[in-house]
């Protein structure tokens, strides 16, 4: 008997060894289940189970482990396990609204120690990693996000300015919005980077050439990334990429969208580039937002990223890559298929975006004059004055 069971044991799992080693004491009699388990070292319960399932009339033969059986996931376990990881990495990852920069990441092995350090859990990196997955975190590759030459000296200390600024304003119910404008699109049937599902043999036909078409133009992109609530708007001009477009841009989201998810705020707080239409050291961007916060009548908070960062800014890697995305492959033809496909960009974590058309023309090479640039109720904020402002209205 024990070198058949020793035979046997090897070949089977967990349920058929069971209700094999049941068996064979069965087949023993009297203290069988004993003698079984002093020959495999097999615990007397696991037997005790095995004869029971022999006893019952319909067996199981679709699961080896009964139903409840082994030992539970740690998350069930502790339920606030996956809050924890989420909270340790939030400081160091894109994906919390209310840490708009990030310039570390945490590997899997430190999340392991500061678990270890500070809830007194052991928790293993593949479960953590898992956990990560679930939480929609991944790994990234490498991304151009460095700038060439020596960094501004003051480049950290200006993104925890905004870290801190952003969720000030976010705990307190205020607007904070990313802004910039995407790269300029050309309308027509040309060649859109990406693939699309097509049947076989089908590739969609675009133009030879990417020459732009006088009679269709370009279309410019301007994001308003909403950090509080995951939301956007565009819009989507056809004229030129001026600092009063920029500013109109903004105007719209508020009227649009702004002032009714926000309808008791006095204060906006903006983040965005250090060159460009909105740039930190043009005139009439400054001009053109004191029109709108007298308009609006609010508090125009504005932070810029320093020059070289504007890979950091929210509303590249929370809305453009997803917009890019989501018409891959698809040739913008006119500017109504422009307007669809951006307002059908969608994700996982619930981003919305609303986009419309704006057909105003913007000229270019405006001035400001120095009474129209004096009348600006504008106070720096130390100690980085040139980055960080606020405009009052008059």
């Amino acid at each position: 008997m024990e070198e058949h069971i020793k035979s046997v044991l090897p070949y089977l799992n967990e349920k058929q060894r069971r209700i094999f080693l049941a068996s064979c004491a069965n087949s023993i009699g009297w203290g069988g289940v004993k003698r079984v388990c002093e020959l495999t070292g097999c615990d007397k319960e696991a037997v005790a189970r095995g004869k029971r399932e022999l006893e019952a009339s319909t067996p199981d033969d679709k699961s080896v482990r009964k139903k409840g059986g082994g030992r539970k996931k740690l998350e069930i376990t502790y339920p606030e396990l996956p809050n924890w990881i989420e909270k340790i990495v939030s400081d160091s990852t894109y994906g919390n609204p209310e840490n708009p920069l990030v310039w570390t990441t945490q590997s899997l092995s430190k999340i392991k120690d500061t678990l270890l350090s500070n809830h007194h859990i052991y928790v293993s990196t593949v479960t953590i990693a898992r956990l990560l997955r679930q939480l929609d975190y991944s790994l990234q590759a490498n991304k151009k996000m460095l700038q060439v030459g020596e960094p501004h000296p003051d480049r950290n200390e200006q993104f925890e300015f905004i870290n801190e600024m952003s969720k000030i304003f976010i705990l307190d119910g205020q607007p904070v919005i990313s802004i910039d404008t995407k790269k300029k699109e050309n309308i027509g049937n040309f060649k859109n980077n990406g693939q699309e599902y097509r049947k076989t043999k089908d590739p969609r036909e675009v133009l030879d050439h990417d020459f732009p078409i006088n009679d269709l133009g370009k279309v410019s992109p301007y994001g308003v990334y909403v950090l509080n609530d995951n939301t956007a708007f565009v819009n989507l001009g056809t004229s030129h990429d001026t600092s009063e477009f920029a500013v109109e841009s903004i105007s719209r989201w508020w009227e649009t969208v702004g002032k009714n998810t926000f309808p008791e705020s006095k204060k906006l707080y903006i983040n965005c580039d250090c060159g460009g239409s909105n740039g930190n050291r043009t005139r009439l961007w400054k001009y053109q937002l004191q029109q709108f916060a007298n308009r609006a009548e609010l508090e125009i908070y504005v932070s810029h990223f320093p020059p070289g960062t504007s890979k950091w800014n929210k509303v590249e890697h929370r809305l453009f890559c997803y917009i890019s995305k989501n018409w891959a492959g698809k040739p913008l033809i006119d500017v109504e298929t422009v307007v669809n496909l951006i307002s059908n960009t969608t994700t996982k974590t619930g981003l919305s975006v609303v986009c419309k058309r704006d057909d105003n023309f913007y000229p270019l090479a405006q001035k400001v004059s120095d009474s129209d640039f004096d009348s600006i109720n504008i106070h720096k904020i130390s100690p980085f004055d040139n980055w960080n402002y606020i405009i009052f209205p008059c």
